[in-house]
């Protein structure tokens, strides 16, 4: 047994107390699938804060720090201007909030794609500054000599193919990819060249089902599904998005909550109430002691 940090809620929002852990490793969810079955599948969500890390973590194996961030906590239009000290710093924070799981960065465009050495660069600052366990990266075959090179010195790495948000400007938008053979062919090839290179699971993102099971047979490393299939070694969804934070999401998205609706009328009750002066009351106040 080791000890790590976990927000103590019951005492401060701030200070942490040791809490015992043995957090799931990265050798432990690549066993998740053995001859080709996953019999447990691998649940994952996306996780921004140690608050946000802490609610998820004992019900997730994986949290994924992803630059997804841009769009759910910066307002930006496409995870393009991320850098890399804003992934570093959320993923601190998740690490912090969490025990259990094994938290997963994405490196942001820009930061390994010129060559294997800057994404080993841009990689160990990732892992050294925030404590997690692995980085995630885009593209597929174009991508697989730098995660074979990151793999061997030591980081792991989770790929991502199909629908690669980074590569938004060149794909023309954010639509379902595999519907030509052409295309379908070179998901299912950009799959087997990350497990080949060494990935220990590989996102499959926004592909046509059949594409999809056709890419999880053909790697030996778990895939995770998001807007692919359930026939996928797991899934991932922005936590936000499944959460009901935001009207629009994609179609691939299950609500299984609107937590939008229930802040909004919540903060309608304070306003309210801070209005017509009935909050705070003595129970919320210091009276003079008798």
């Amino acid at each position: 047994m080791s000890t790590t940090f976990q927000l103590d809620t019951s005492t401060s929002r701030a200070h942490p107390t040791p809490q015992p852990m043995r957090r799931l490793t990265v050798p432990a969810i690549r066993r998740r699938k053995s001859g080709g079955v996953t019999a447990e599948p691998i649940v994952m969500l996306t996780a921004y804060t140690a608050r946000q890390a802490q609610l998820l973590d004992a019900h997730c194996d994986i949290l994924l720090v992803g630059d997804s961030l841009a769009q759910v906590i910066y307002g930006l239009d496409s995870t393009v201007p991320v850098t890399l000290d804003m992934m570093a710093n959320h993923a601190a924070a998740v690490v912090r909030g969490s025990y259990h799981s094994v938290v997963v960065v994405d490196m942001p465009f820009g930061s390994y794609e010129s060559s294997k050495e800057k994404a080993f660069e841009s990689a160990s600052y990732l892992l050294k500054a925030s404590g997690a366990a692995a980085v995630k990266l885009e593209g597929g075959e174009a991508m697989a000599e730098t995660v074979a090179f990151l793999n061997q010195r030591g980081i792991p790495v989770m790929g991502h193919v199909g629908l690669t948000p980074q590569a938004v400007n060149v794909l023309g938008g954010y639509g379902a990819r595999g519907r030509s053979d052409a295309e379908a062919e070179k998901i299912v090839n950009d799959a087997r060249a990350l497990d080949e290179a060494g990935a220990f699971a590989i996102v499959i993102e926004g592909v046509v089902e059949p594409i999809a099971i056709e890419a999880t047979k053909s790697v030996s490393c778990p895939t995770i599904g998001i807007g692919a299939s359930a026939q996928c070694d797991g899934q991932v969804l922005v936590t936000e998005d499944m959460l009901g934070m935001f009207d629009r999401v994609p179609r691939f998205v299950k609500k299984y909550a609107d937590i939008a609706d229930i802040i909004e009328k919540t903060v309608v009750q304070y306003a309210e109430e801070v209005r017509n002066r009935s909050f705070p009351t003595e129970d919320q106040t210091y009276q003079p002691k008798a």
